[in-house]
């Protein structure tokens, strides 16, 4: 009898144990088998600025809510937790707030972790039905900490005088209000992340985050689709794809900036052009191309080129209002990190704008020429058309056949932000603006020769070999 009775005691706390399980949605979130990926890179990020661009759908909210209860509760997986944290869910109106953010709140806070809530409007006691205020939680570490909530139509002035651990924007806030909010983590180097679907244009989300014009070594982003969601019926993705415009699927299916149908490279995409860095074999070195300037940039790149005929760009050295003795030593530095070939004279050849081979009426000597006497041997014999360079790019970065043979290492900042504004202006021709690395790069693959790539030698071959098992090709090999 007494053994019975445990088997069932020791039963019923099994069942016990898998309802409340059932019953937490925290633990639930991608616990399963089946994991949303983009959103575990989103919470594995320990960037303080960082945000997720996502159609509808997508599982984007689901991150915001989670990375603020994570934060809330002090059992963050990924990131170093605080005790009695304070922080703020910002959305665009008092009615999103309550149909979604708050929503997604509740969703994930178990009962018993709830302290308090105060309500803006409606009552306590079914908080879901009306505008919550803040609500105050158990930390685990304990004591209390404190959710509040905020709406963009609130002004400016609502939004002032607090300290706070973190900032969640329920999509896109107005740029006064994002810049107040910067202040209020500032002194607790607190984080600012963001989940929105890009529907109001190129607004300053897309030039401070996306484009990230300032460098911020803060700054990170993933764009979601609805493919990246692994828990939406693949039938329904097919049906809604087809009842929907090109322009309504860059933003509500892809989470692109709507007017992305104007960039000059289209064929671009960040997941595949874009990859880290790894340790590039000396005998796929291959040119140095740069676009000069003075008071402008200089844009200077290292290209490297495989045995398939896929080219990388590898380094870059991009700086504005410096001499030619700067940027030479510059550029000598960095061949010298790389162990960069040298030509017969002991020095480094480049490609370079055939503009610096002119002389101008002040100076004695051309660009070209002063770059060569400091041993950076420039060639100006460069293809400048532009159409034709234009289009020569684009098949690198995505051919007819879908083919990607273009690959840009994520350091290097400035190439990408220029390819990801480079629009079209008037008389189809590209706006003239921040096209430095874009100038220098369709130079060097203007030198690529046309022809059908050569037969791998046996050597080459084996080579290659090599460099897969020592996971060295762009893609990693876990």
């Amino acid at each position: 009898m007494e053994k019975y009775e445990m088997v069932e005691n020791l039963r019923n706390v099994y069942f016990e144990l898998k309802r409340r399980r059932e019953e937490d949605n925290l633990f639930n979130y991608n616990s399963g088998k089946i994991k949303h990926l983009k959103q575990l890179e989103f919470h594995k990020c320990k960037k303080r600025n960082r945000w997720v661009f996502g159609g509808n759908r997508t599982g984007k909210t689901e991150c915001g809510a989670v990375e603020t209860v994570y934060m809330a509760r002090g059992t963050h997986p990924y990131r170093e937790n605080r005790k009695n944290t304070t922080g703020w869910v910002v959305s665009v109106s008092r009615q999103v707030q309550r149909d979604v953010a708050q929503k997604k709140i509740l969703h994930y806070l178990k009962k018993e972790w709830i302290v308090e809530i105060v309500m803006q409007q409606g009552k306590k006691d079914f908080p879901e039905s009306g505008v919550i205020d803040y609500i105050k939680i158990k930390n685990v570490f304990g004591g209390v900490s404190t959710i509040g909530f905020k709406s963009c139509d609130q002004g400016r002035e609502k939004f002032q005088g607090t300290s706070l651990d973190y900032v969640w924007f329920d999509e896109e806030p107005f740029e006064e209000i994002y810049n107040e909010c910067r202040m209020r983590v500032l002194d607790k180097r607190g984080d600012i992340f963001g989940t929105m679907t890009p529907l109001k244009g190129l607004s300053f989300v897309y030039n401070e985050i996306y484009l990230n014009e300032k460098n911020n070594s803060e700054v990170w982003y993933e764009t979601m689709t609805w493919e990246d969601n692994p828990f939406l019926d693949k039938n329904e993705i097919k049906f809604f794809s087809e009842s929907m415009s090109s322009e309504e699927l860059e933003s509500r299916k892809y989470g692109r900036f709507v007017m992305s149908s104007g960039l000059v490279y289209k064929e671009f995409d960040e997941n595949v052009n874009v990859i880290e860095p790894f340790n590039v074999p000396k005998d796929w070195y291959d040119n140095i191309s740069i676009d000069p300037g003075l008071n402008n940039p200089l844009s200077c790149h290292w290209y490297a080129v495989d045995y398939d005929g896929n080219v990388y760009v590898i380094r870059e050295h991009f700086e504005k209002n410096r001499d030619i003795d700067y940027h030479s030593e510059k550029i000598k530095e960095i061949c010298k990190e790389l162990n960069w070939k040298t030509n017969n004279f002991g020095g480094y050849s480049a490609l370079i704008d055939s503009a610096a081979g002119q002389r101008t009426l002040n100076g004695v000597k051309s660009v070209a020429e002063l770059f060569s006497e400091r041993g950076i041997n420039v060639s100006t014999k460069v293809n400048k058309d532009l159409f034709s360079g234009i289009a020569v790019v684009k098949s690198y970065l995505k051919n007819a056949d879908g083919v990607t043979r273009l690959f840009i290492f994520k350091n290097c900042v400035n190439m990408i932000r220029e390819i990801k504004s480079y629009f079209w202006g008037a008389g189809d021709t590209p706006i003239k603006r921040d096209d430095h690395a874009l100038d220098e790069l369709r130079y060097y693959l203007m030198t690529r020769p046309c022809a059908h790539i050569r037969q791998k030698s046996r050597l080459e071959k084996y080579k290659e070999n090599m460099i897969i098992k020592n996971k060295y090709r762009h893609k990693v090999y876990e």
